[in-house]
């Protein structure tokens, strides 16, 4: 019985010491040795401290986002401070901790054309959070075959005849925004709006009629749903994830999956109705949904378990139209925002677009065209890319260790003078009157929408919707800022402003 006693205390005694081990190992011993191999690189970062570089960036984004910036596009110091920060300290190729993992900045355009080229597998999108994939999975998710399966299922969706064949239902979305707007004027004809909602709704109209077709108010309800995960998604992302902690009870775990619960029940209840649509005959090419169902293999199992080969099941294209609303209401949306709101700024482009769209058609709007680009070079979207090194990899003169993250800093690099000129922090979309190619000192320095192989498939259906609406709202009103206008850009996944977009429209 001793002899019992004594054995399991033994084998207790060597599983807790492993288990300490193991939490040594990941907590200190890895990091340190991921620091070394960056350090004798010569490249330069923040000394390994766990969980400090968390707390001291929450801190500076705290400070930053207390108050609003004087109106400029010098926005770099309050929108990302903590690594603005960094750049003065150490320059551009630098370090800092995300937990137990190094971000090294890579601000080299040849390093980061081959990162976002890498097809061989040392480089990785990574998504550590399980939370966050509960916003978006979908395509931009994957990897390997299964990601260029998927891609190539997706991609006849997007082709240009497929887009245009979706102008009537921008058009309509546009109409209705133009209409809005026109009630809302008073006898002089001017009034104040806060366009960045505005913007979101016809954005998230849009969506959900390209999408869903005929289904589009109910695609509308999903889409209200998904702006409050996203919220609740960014919050988690910013944090540390402790494994388990999903599954905990908290109030806003409990929120975040009866959000997605609710989600995944009505797309289910879309879908199946688009199935019934199309045995019975019905359009198969009036909406992203429709084409995506009929160009897929579509198993109708709801779990791997039960998946074969490449086929796609009902969770995969729930997944997809998750994927479809985040991506195509947010990026255009804040594109819009921000064109109006730098219009306000620079009324003398403001004029040259109207007088474009006035007596130019559509498909020929050059000033258009480059003043979007110039939006996208000072206000992308996305202020970072960040692929995970799965093995080791040699970038030009440095090697990145397995288990480190490469930090693409679009924001930074869309700013850079010796990229772009001294005037790099300005406004000046004549910049792109040549193309993008010779618009910056080096190529593929402007990638708003990423680079390689992953660009984003939705980039033309986002910039013929962006250019559409922005010639019907120029067609119909003149706008400047407010005086309630606080400039204030930040970010919630993607670059938002803060307090609102609050302009002065004019009815034409």
């Amino acid at each position: 019985m001793e002899q019992s006693l004594v054995i399991q205390v033994t084998v207790c005694v060597f599983v807790v010491i492993g288990v300490l081990g193991r939490v040594l190992y990941s907590v200190w011993l890895k990091p340190k040795m991921l620091e070394m191999q960056l350090r004798r690189q010569g490249l330069r970062g923040n000394k390994y401290r766990p969980l400090a570089d968390i707390k001291d960036e929450a801190a500076s984004f705290k400070e930053a986002w207390s108050r609003p910036m004087e109106l400029t596009h010098k926005i770099i110091p309050r929108v990302i401070p903590y690594d603005h920060q960094m750049f003065k300290r150490y320059g551009k190729m630098a370090f800092k901790w995300a937990g137990t993992t190094p971000k090294l900045n890579i601000w080299d355009l040849d390093m980061m054309r081959e990162i976002l080229q890498n097809k061989s597998g040392e480089i990785l999108k990574l998504r550590t959070n399980p939370l966050i994939r509960l916003l978006v999975m979908g395509v931009a998710s994957l990897e390997g075959e299964v990601w260029a399966h998927r891609r190539k299922l997706i991609n006849p969706a997007f082709h240009m005849e497929k887009l245009k064949g979706m102008v009537p239902a921008f058009r309509t979305s546009c109409i209705n925004l133009v209409k809005r707007w026109e009630k809302l004027m008073s006898s002089e004809g001017s009034c104040e709006v806060d366009v960045w909602p505005e913007l979101q709704n016809l954005t998230g109209d849009v969506i959900s009629r390209t999408a869903f077709g005929s289904s589009f108010e109910e695609g509308k309800q999903i889409f209200e749903l998904q702006k409050e995960q996203a919220a609740l998604v960014i919050e988690a992302a910013r944090s540390v994830y402790l494994p388990g902690f999903r599954f905990l009870p908290t109030a806003k775990n409990k929120r975040r999956m009866f959000i997605n619960n609710e989600v995944k029940r009505m797309l289910t209840d879309i879908i199946h109705k688009k199935l019934d649509s199309i045995k019975m005959g019905g359009s198969t090419n009036d909406d992203l949904l429709s084409m995506l169902l009929q160009s897929t293999n579509l198993n109708l199992a709801t779990e791997d378990k039960n998946k074969k080969n490449n086929e796609i099941t009902i969770d995969d294209v729930i997944q997809e139209c998750k994927l479809f609303y985040f991506a195509g209401q947010e990026t255009t949306s804040v594109l819009l925002t921000w064109t109006l709101i730098l219009l306000s700024m620079h009324p003398t482009w403001q004029q040259k677009a109207r007088e474009e769209v006035l007596y130019t058609l559509y498909s020929s709007l050059m000033q258009v065209n480059i003043i979007l680009h110039e939006v996208l070079r000072l206000y992308p979207p996305v202020v970072f890319l960040i692929r995970y090194v799965n093995k080791e990899i040699k970038l030009g003169d440095i090697t990145l260790p397995a288990g480190a993250e490469a930090l693409i800093p679009v924001l930074q690099v869309h700013h850079d003078p010796e990229i772009w000129g001294e005037d790099a922090e300005e406004f000046n979309p004549e910049r792109f009157s040549e193309g993008v190619s010779k618009a910056s000192k080096g190529q593929n320095a402007f990638f708003p929408f990423g680079w390689g192989p992953r660009i984003c498939i939705g980039q033309t259906f986002a910039m013929i919707e962006a250019k559409l609406a922005l010639a019907m709202i120029l067609q119909h009103f003149s706008f400047e800022l407010s005086p309630s206008y606080a400039h204030a850009p930040y970010t919630v996944v993607t670059l938002q402003p803060q307090y609102g977009a609050h302009l002065i429209l004019h009815q034409l």
